[in-house]
């Protein structure tokens, strides 16, 4: 692994900010990013990917490797959760294994959005059809996790309304704003587009720097009660993402030669969602742990995936 390209994203201000949000709980500190202010810089970041995404995308002709990659991304969403929810299952109740299962095969358009920088870090560039991947990601592994529960569940009693769950994690909230934002970017012409590249362009990594800050200060406060829960869940939330980003990496070559495009679906197979996810499991799986899947998700994949990570799919994607 190359040591300057490691060096490089451990001082990457980004992660640094990450990095402070953590010191600030540890030291007691009563810095915070006020809810209303976080929920807009979330909502930014996912309209601004959208959109740039989308303007990518209408200067691409829709081809068989774009459709090939579509196929490719949702298989990996389903995979995911299939053969976690059986490893997890060996130490974890029904309900706990498949909410994780549905965080580890779903995405995090934040860390998306952190590979996005890293790939401009490389002069290279970020594909428009990458965003419509990352949003055709989010639901397929939400509802195999529901349908597991549905099979392995022996409480009736307990069934879900099955219509009402795929209806909601296709309308969830990120999900829509992604695609609603792609879709917008698709349509509007590179004049209309310049208008307001200041703010989807200029302003970008300042706002995810600070975002990154307020999602270490919720990192920082939930990491004392997950680690009540012994060896399993930490060990799982490092290996298992390492390995998805480093076996989606490796195939990948099968599906596209282009090094962005591969090092980006190592990042959404390797990827743990921490927003649609969690969202759906307190409506549709109310007897989850959040501070179990959640804590796994954010306060250690994330910070794994944008240390070690990153650094490894690239290695892989450039030497195989």
């Amino acid at each position: 692994m190359d040591l300057n390209l490691l060096i490089e994203n451990l001082t990457n201000p980004a992660l640094l900010f990450f990095a402070l949000g953590i010191l600030a709980v540890y030291l007691k500190s009563d810095l915070e990013i006020p809810p209303n202010s976080s929920k807009f810089i979330s909502l930014y970041l996912l309209f601004a990917i959208g959109f740039k995404g989308g303007q990518e995308l209408s200067h691409q002709d829709i081809n068989g490797e774009i459709i090939l990659s579509m196929i490719f991304g949702i298989n990996i969403s389903m995979l995911i959760p299939l053969y976690t929810f059986f490893i997890l299952k060996r130490r974890l109740n029904i309900y706990d294994s498949a909410a994780i299962a549905a965080a580890y095969g779903s995405v995090s358009a934040v860390t998306f959005v952190t590979a996005a920088s890293y790939l401009e870090a490389q002069q290279l560039t970020l594909h428009g059809h990458m965003v419509a991947i990352m949003a055709l990601m989010e639901s397929p592994a939400i509802i195999i996790s529901l349908v597991l529960i549905s099979v392995f569940n022996k409480d009736s009693k307990s069934s879900m309304q099955k219509r009402t769950v795929i209806k909601h994690s296709f309308t969830n909230g990120s999900v829509l704003l992604i695609l609603g934002s792609l879709l917008i970017g698709y349509v509007a012409n590179a004049k209309q587009a310049e208008g307001i590249k200041p703010f989807t362009n200029d302003l970008f990594k300042g706002f995810l720097a600070i975002f990154l800050l307020d999602m270490g200060i919720s990192s920082g406060k939930k990491l004392k009660s997950f680690f009540s829960f012994g060896w399993f869940p930490a060990a799982f939330a490092i290996i298992i993402p390492l390995l998805n980003g480093c076996i989606a990496a490796y195939f990948s070559k099968f599906i596209t030669p282009e090094i962005s495009n591969r090092f980006m679906f190592a990042i959404l197979a390797a990827s743990a969602s921490y927003i649609a996810v969690p969202a759906t499991m307190k409506v549709s799986v109310p007897k989850a742990n959040p501070g179990l899947f959640l804590p796994m998700a954010l306060a250690i994949t994330f910070p794994v995936n944008i240390t070690i990570g990153m650094p490894l799919y690239f290695l892989v994607v450039q030497n195989t």
